[in-house]
């Protein structure tokens, strides 16, 4: 699970930067690469993103139950 954690912790990152583009500079990083917003490619980008985030949710639960340390030991051993 380990594995898993780290990517979709990227893909959020990559979320997060994507937001921070529009914001400042109204530019979606994520559409440009991969042919707009309403291909196919950005959408399965855009969808992995907020998965991403909704697996991120596990250990933040577990950081704010048992203590951080604790919840980063214990990923994926459920």
């Amino acid at each position: 699970m380990r594995a898993l954690n780290i990517i979709t912790l990227l893909l959020v990152i990559v979320g997060g930067l994507n937001w921070l583009l529009v914001g400042i500079a109204d530019f979606d990083l994520v559409a440009a690469i991969f042919g707009g917003q309403d291909s196919a490619l950005a959408t399965i980008v855009y969808v992995l993103v907020g998965l991403s985030a909704l697996w991120q949710l596990i250990p933040l639960t577990r950081s704010m139950s048992v203590g951080e340390t604790a919840a980063q030991a214990n990923v994926g051993h459920h």
